[in-house]
């Protein structure tokens, strides 16, 4: 456990500190592959919106993780029907788990994909899956701690390859 951090559902007034953070996921994953993870404008103005309207679904969860006043992480999770195309039943699909720099290496990641999976269960997921990007070690290191296993590998090929 993190001292001195809370891991809590996300209101409305977070939002304006989420979404920054979730500007930086998006921008990591496309410096990483500009051919793969596009990068809309004003990035920051529309996950805030998304996530307003996902905190009122109640298939969606969507946390913070908060050290006094200020948030430096969140996670974004949805309960998902049967995917055929997937061969997944019911399950729980976690989207983001992202901490700020400076809060990183110190148990918030964790306690994010801990609460995350919890909330989704609740919902009746029977299972949780989540992609990473393929050099994000760090990350597959955690989720590997946190009970995930790898079972798929994205592959993409661009047009005229």
């Amino acid at each position: 456990m993190a001292p001195g951090i809370v891991v809590r559902r996300a209101e409305e007034h977070d939002l304006a500190a989420v979404a920054p953070l979730a500007g930086q996921l998006v921008r990591l994953h496309h410096a990483t592959d500009p051919a793969r993870f596009f990068l809309p404008d004003r990035v920051e103005e529309g996950y805030a919106r998304w996530l307003s309207r996902e905190i009122a679904r109640p298939e969606a969860v969507v946390l913070v993780a908060t050290r006094g006043p200020a948030v430096v992480g969140y996670a974004y999770g949805t309960l998902e029907g049967r995917d055929w195309n997937m061969l997944l039943d019911t399950h729980g699909a976690v989207h983001d788990i992202f901490v700020a720099e400076e809060a990183r290496r110190g148990g918030v990641g964790r306690m994010l994909v801990t609460a995350v999976a919890e909330a989704l269960e609740s919902l009746g997921a029977g299972r949780i899956v989540l992609s990473t990007m393929v050099g994000n070690e760090v990350a597959q290191r955690l989720f590997r701690a946190c009970g995930f296993r790898s079972t798929m590998v994205e592959m993409t090929r661009d047009a005229g390859a």
